[in-house]
């Protein structure tokens, strides 16, 4: 699972996007807010806003993704837990929130929008806001047991291993065998064997 967050200055917009039915969107998750439509949802934020002017960016926006095999298995109600999950462990628990599913493409993936304003007045801060988002995906992964992005990538770095290893072995049969001087030779050599060089 990836997390991805940011500070944006335009909540409606936003939470709009997010709720987008031609991207099949669903609310999954809400927290200290009564209203279901953008327009309403984007007021609420505002009231708590205006406690803090000099707060330019007082949205953060937040996409976390499953895996394209964990979203096909997730339920609305496990993606609510997610995105509860997710901001508990950004510590917005406190803070006005909703979330909504996207189901328009093969990657499921849900966009969340916090209101960075606490309703003490006091901005959150969104100091490393990305990286945060990236660790807390992560830890809500490994307690959901969902793959993690660290899983995703020893995979894809096993699979290379794999794929240089057979180069490497194709490479030395061709200098052992050929004993080969030229490198254009070498390339005609390689494509033999289905492998392309790229000079560079």
């Amino acid at each position: 699972m990836i997390g991805k967050g940011r500070s944006i200055s335009n909540a409606g917009a936003a939470i709009s996007y997010g709720c987008n039915k031609e991207k099949e969107a669903e609310m999954v998750y809400s927290q200290h807010i009564c209203g279901i439509e953008p327009s309403e949802i984007t007021e609420e934020f505002k009231i708590v806003q205006s406690q803090n002017h000099r707060c330019e960016r007082n949205t953060l926006s937040f996409a976390i993704s499953p895996t394209i095999e964990d979203g096909r298995d997730l339920s609305v109600e496990s993606l609510g837990e997610v995105a509860e999950k997710f901001l508990k462990e950004m510590n917005l628990r406190e803070h006005q929130a909703v979330a909504y599913v996207h189901r328009d493409k093969d990657h499921t993936h849900v966009h969340v929008y916090a209101n960075r304003i606490g309703f003490d007045g006091t901005a959150y801060n969104d100091s490393f806001i990305g990286k945060q988002s990236q660790l807390a995906a992560e830890r809500v992964a490994q307690e959901m047991g969902l793959t993690t992005v660290r899983e995703v990538q020893q995979e894809r770095l096993a699979e290379l291993r794999i794929v240089r290893e057979q180069i490497r072995d194709i490479h030395e049969k061709v200098m052992q065998k050929e004993r080969i001087k030229d490198f254009d030779k070498y390339i005609k050599a390689m494509q033999q064997r289905e492998v392309t060089v790229i000079p560079s």
